[in-house]
């Protein structure tokens, strides 16, 4: 595979749990070629957690991409007027990001950047990560399965015996959902049986 000169616009928002899932494609997205550009969610920026500092993954994200994460919703803006990206992904894309994304609320630098790259009519890929995906979030979802230049990362349920309701795409699909969508195609299946590598 060759992104030689994609600029893909990498954000990650605030499911932690799968950080470790997700980095690897960042890594895979920098050796394939593409010019990723990392952006941030203001928790990501912020919040210490038990899967690492703020301050690790701002410099991990950092040292693989060369460049520092935008994380403000200023710094997020230019991405729409000056045509920064070619493809955005949201990975993880949590509960809470989808919802706002479905309901167009612009209040982090995630939100900022896929509304600065939806009005250039191009591709966001969304990878979620949400423990209401098949409850209070569903309605959003469906929102967005059937919006203009959105393509998802396919998904299932993780666990659905003791969270029955939550649904995790495999990360390791972003790169190919990433190629379909600069094709203008969804790639399929979308519903998987999830597996926890």
């Amino acid at each position: 595979m060759d992104l030689t000169n994609v600029r893909v616009g990498f954000a990650m928002t605030g499911s932690y749990c799968t950080f470790a899932e997700v980095i690897p494609q960042v890594e895979a997205l920098v050796a394939a070629g593409a010019d990723v550009i990392p952006i941030i969610s203001t928790e990501v920026a912020q919040v210490d957690t038990r899967f690492g500092t703020a301050e690790h993954w701002r410099g991990l994200l950092k040292q693989l991409t060369g460049k520092e994460p935008l994380d403000t919703i200023v710094d997020s803006e230019p991405i729409g007027p000056q045509g920064l990206l070619d493809v955005l992904v949201i990975a993880p894309c949590t509960g809470n990001t989808l919802s706002k994304l479905a309901n167009a609320i612009t209040d982090s630098p995630v939100l900022m950047a896929a509304k600065a790259h939806l009005r250039n009519n191009r591709p966001v890929v969304v990878a979620i990560s949400t423990n209401d995906g098949l409850g209070a979030n569903a309605k959003n979802l469906g929102v967005l399965l059937n919006a203009r230049n959105i393509y998802m990362v396919p998904f299932g349920q993780d666990n659905p015996m003791d969270k029955a309701c939550s649904l995790v795409a495999d990360m390791s699909l972003i790169i190919p959902t990433i190629m379909g969508a600069l094709q203008g195609k969804q790639i399929q299946p979308l519903l998987i049986q999830y597996n926890k590598s």
